[in-house]
C-alpha cells in the first residue's frame, strides 16, 4: 500500500481492507510477534499542525518524526519531559522515530521517575479505528475531559485498537543546568541503595541509572540550584563512595545503548528493590542495566536458547508482580512465544472485549501482542 498522507485516506483504507493490516510509521519499533498483512504506511501524516508556546502545548500529525518536534521545542527552549526513548539503534533499523509511534508505544525514558510517562502528557488524540472510524479524544488543554479516557486507551496499545493520526502534547520548559554525579564499581544490589537514598532524598534527582558497574544520578533545574543540590547529594551519598560531576549522555541509558549488538534484548519492569534479583537470575552471558531507580532493567544477550530465557524471565517477573518484553530477538523466537508479558485471565478478557469494540474484524496488527 502507498504511503497515506491524510487522515481521510487513512479511513479509507482501513474500511476497505480485506485482511490484516500491518501498521507502521517510522517503522522503528517492529516490536511483537511478526505480523503477516498489508503494510499501512502512516509517515506521510507528517508536521506540527498547532503549536503555542505560552500555552505548553503542541498538535503533531502522528507521523511527525520525533527529531522535527523536538527541534521545534528547542527553538523555544522547550522539550518533551517525557524524554521518550528510540530503537532505531538498539533494532538495526533506518527509519526516524515518528511522535504516533512514541504514544502507541507509550515510549517513556529516564526522566519518568520524576516527570511522569507519555501517556501523562498526551492531552488528545485523533485514529482511525478497525472500520475506518475517525475518533477524536480530549483536546488541547489539560482541563479537557469528554465521556472516556481513550488517550490514555490507546497509549501501549500499540496500533492494535486504533490508527493514531494526530496527537496533542503537553511540553514543558527546557532546563537551565545539569549536572549527573557518577559513583563508580557499585554491583546491583549496592546501586539500588544508593539510587534510592538519592530518590528519597528531597533533591529532586531526574535520572537514577546503573550503567556497566557506574551509578548515573542526573540533576536539573537552575544552575545556582542544580550546584547546591548536587554538593548535598555528594555528602548524603558519601558513603557508597566518591561521586564524580560529569556531562553524562543519557540516551545512552534511554536507549539502551551498551546491548545494541546483542542478539536478544528484554525491557523489564519490577520494582526497583526486585532489579537486582532480576539481574542475578540472568544467564551468566547476559549483560544487564538499570533505569528508574532500579525498577526497569534492560537486559540482552547472544547465543543461547532465547526462547528458553525469555520464559524463564516471564516467569520470574510475574511472580513480582512486574511484566517483561522481548524488545528484540530472533524472528522465529518472536513468532513463537509470547512477546508481551501474559496477562492475567480478567485482564486478558477485558483485553479481548476492547479489541472487540474497537476492532470487530482483527485487522489491526492482529496477533502482535498477544496469540
Amino acid at each position: 500500500m502507498d504511503m497515506l498522507g491524510t487522515e481521510e485516506a487513512v479511513a479509507q483504507a482501513v474500511a476497505e481492507a480485506k485482511g490484516p493490516l500491518v501498521v507502521r510509521g517510522g517503522g522503528t519499533r517492529t516490536v511483537g510477534r511478526p505480523v503477516v498483512g498489508e503494510v499501512l504506511d502512516v509517515s506521510g501524516l507528517s508536521g506540527v499542525t498547532l503549536y503555542e508556546p505560552g500555552a505548553l502545548t503542541l498538535v503533531a500529525q502522528a507521523g511527525t518524526p520525533v527529531a522535527e518536534i523536538e527541534a521545534t521545542l528547542a527553538a523555544e527552549n522547550q522539550r518533551l519531559a517525557f524524554e521518550p526513548y528510540d530503537l532505531a539503534g538498539l533494532l538495526g533499523t533506518s527509519g526516524a522515530s515518528t511522535i504516533g509511534g512514541v504514544i502507541a508505544t507509550n515510549a517513556s525514558g529516564p526522566r519518568r521517575i520524576m516527570a511522569g510517562a507519555a501517556r501523562d502528557f498526551a492531552l488528545g488524540v485523533r485514529f482511525v479505528d478497525g472500520v475506518g472510524k475517525v475518533v477524536k479524544n480530549g483536546g488541547r488543554v489539560m482541563k479537557n475531559v469528554t465521556g472516556y479516557d481513550l488517550v490514555k486507551l490507546m497509549s501501549g496499545s500499540w496500533g492494535t485498537l486504533g490508527v493514531l493520526t494526530e496527537v496533542s502534547l503537553k511540553v514543558l520548559p527546557s532546563v537551565e543546568a545539569e549536572v549527573t554525579l557518577v559513583i563508580e564499581g557499585l554491583d546491583a544490589e549496592q546501586a539500588v541503595k544508593a539510587m534510592s537514598r538519592a530518590l528519597g532524598s528531597p533533591f529532586e534527582v531526574s535520572g537514577a541509572a546503573w550503567v556497566q558497574g557506574q551509578v548515573w544520578l542526573r540533576i536539573e533545574g537552575f544552575e545556582g540550584s542544580v550546584a547546591y543540590r548536587a554538593g548535598q547529594l555528594k555528602q548524603l551519598l558519601a558513603g557508597f563512595g566518591d561521586s564524580a560531576e560529569v556531562d553524562a549522555d543519557w540516551t545512552t541509558v534511554r536507549d539502551a545503548v551498551p546491548l545494541h549488538g546483542a542478539e536478544a534484548v528484554w525491557r523489564i519492569s519490577v520494582k526497583p528493590s526486585d532489579g537486582p534479583a532480576v539481574i542475578a537470575a540472568l544467564p551468566e552471558d547476559a549483560h544487564a542495566l538499570m533505569d528508574w531507580g532500579g525498577g526497569l532493567v534492560w537486559a540482552g544477550m547472544s547465543g543461547g536458547d532465547v526462547a528458553a530465557t525469555h520464559a524463564q524471565v516471564q516467569a520470574m517477573v510475574a511472580g513480582m508482580g512486574g511484566h517483561a518484553t522481548l524488545i528484540k530477538g530472533p524472528e522465529a523466537v518472536r513468532a513463537a512465544v509470547p512477546v508481551f508479558q501474559p496477562e492475567a485471565p480478567g485482564v486478558a478478557a477485558l483485553t479481548a472485549s476492547l479489541r472487540q469494540r474497537f476492532d470487530p474484524n482483527g485487522i489491526l496488527n492482529p496477533g502482535l501482542m498477544a496469540a
